[in-house]
């Protein structure tokens, strides 16, 4: 039997986005459902919800979401995706980009998501002309059964992040010297590089689902230059940072993951008037 919460993900990706039918948002999530995506808040579904994913259709009219896994409790589920299309504002130049959401649903509609988008890389890829490759779905999402949460799981996440996520410690958020299989944003060249120095994170959100841990944090610290875009700010600007991750905790270690940082976010707050994208 599916698991109604993934079922009504389902709904979500295929009849809601991939379909561009903001119809079906009345039908799955509650009025006054909330996305946060970096130092934003979009509250209500109607008024300020719908519209922005208007917006978005509208640039890009064939817009696509692959899913590359999902995972649940039954209460809190955790989506890792790529989001691929032509955008009309770049004469209908091709992009594909990172995105981990973390939903809320009360047992019958959404009522919230903490997601980031790599937009940074979606950014670059419209510049270049050049887009990145999209990865592989996942065989069967729709498939995935409910876990139920692991609070042992929980504690070695909060214990990583306290100690400087993941092992970066002076190396800042992002740091490639790591000893995880971790991915940050896009995979790509520099995707690795540190954004912060000397970070201090605050947990916004955390859940898991048996091994698989998800959180959200806002993470305060020095910026360390490791942005290309950013050419004005100089090394030791204090920055925010805002990151969603979706980790797997093996014999007491995170051993692999992904990361999605809000890159663009904290470029445009340290540079007076970034390119939009």
């Amino acid at each position: 039997m599916q698991d109604p919460f993934v079922a009504l993900m389902r709904r979500y990706v295929v009849d809601y986005t991939n379909r561009q039918d903001t119809g079906v948002c009345a039908e799955i999530m509650e009025p006054d459902y909330t996305l946060r995506m970096g130092p934003h808040e979009v509250s209500g579904r109607d008024e300020a919800y719908i519209p922005a994913s208007r917006r978005q259709f509208t640039q890009f009219p064939g817009l696509g979401l692959t899913v590359h896994e999902v995972v649940s409790n039954g209460e809190r589920l955790a989506l890792r995706f790529s989001e691929h299309g032509a955008s009309q504002r770049h004469g209908g130049g091709a992009a594909a980009w990172t995105g981990l959401g973390l939903y809320r649903w009360n047992g019958t509609r959404l009522q919230d998501n903490s997601v980031e988008q790599d937009y940074l890389s979606r950014r670059r890829q419209l510049a270049s002309g050049a887009p990145a490759t999209v990865g592989a779905p996942a065989v069967a999402p729709w498939d995935t059964p409910a876990r139920a949460a692991d609070p042992a799981a929980e504690a070695v996440v909060r214990a990583w992040i306290a100690a400087g996520l993941p092992a970066g410690g002076p190396a800042g958020i992002g740091s490639a010297t790591v000893h995880a299989d971790l991915t940050w944003d896009d995979g790509g060249p520099g995707s690795g590089r540190a954004v912060l120095a000397d970070p201090a994170s605050v947990v916004d959100d955390l859940f898991s689902a048996g091994d698989a841990v998800a959180f959200r944090l806002t993470c305060h610290g020095r910026y360390a230059g490791g942005l290309d875009d950013v050419t004005d700010a100089p090394s030791g600007t204090p920055a925010t940072l805002h990151l969603v991750g979706l980790v797997h905790v093996r014999a007491g270690q995170v051993t692999s993951g992904h990361l999605v940082r809000d890159r663009l976010g904290a470029a445009r707050a340290l540079s007076p008037a970034p390119a939009r994208s």
